[in-house]
């Protein structure tokens, strides 16, 4: 009985080695990207019309945003320096009106 025990217990062993891997890999995962995408600071502010939407940072550091919309798709990500703007989409004429903005990664989004 001692072999069925080593060998019942070596597949249990390496399976629950594999699922807190498994585990550790998904808990790191989203929260780097949260990181890397969460709201913008308070000093940067949006303001949309129907053909553009101006994004100011009011910041003293330059911001990586993005603009997001009611359709779920996101405009490119853009650095702003600090008291500078940039021009993204407005909402047109599919009333398709921005949701919020969001802080992104500009090395891994094609830019504009």
């Amino acid at each position: 009985m001692g072999n069925l025990t080593t060998r019942i217990s070596r597949p249990v062993a390496l399976a629950a080695g594999v699922a807190a891997g498994l585990l550790t890999a998904v808990t790191v995962a989203p929260s780097a990207a949260a990181a890397a995408e969460s709201a913008p600071p308070e000093c940067v502010q949006h303001h949309s019309g129907w053909r553009y939407t101006h994004v100011v940072n009011g910041c003293d550091v330059p911001v990586a945003v993005t603009v997001e919309y009611t359709d779920s798709q996101a405009a490119p990500c853009r650095v702003i320096d600090p008291g500078a703007w940039a021009t993204f989409a407005g909402y047109g004429s599919q009333l398709n009106y921005v949701t919020g903005l969001r802080t992104c990664d500009p090395t891994t989004t094609s830019g504009a």
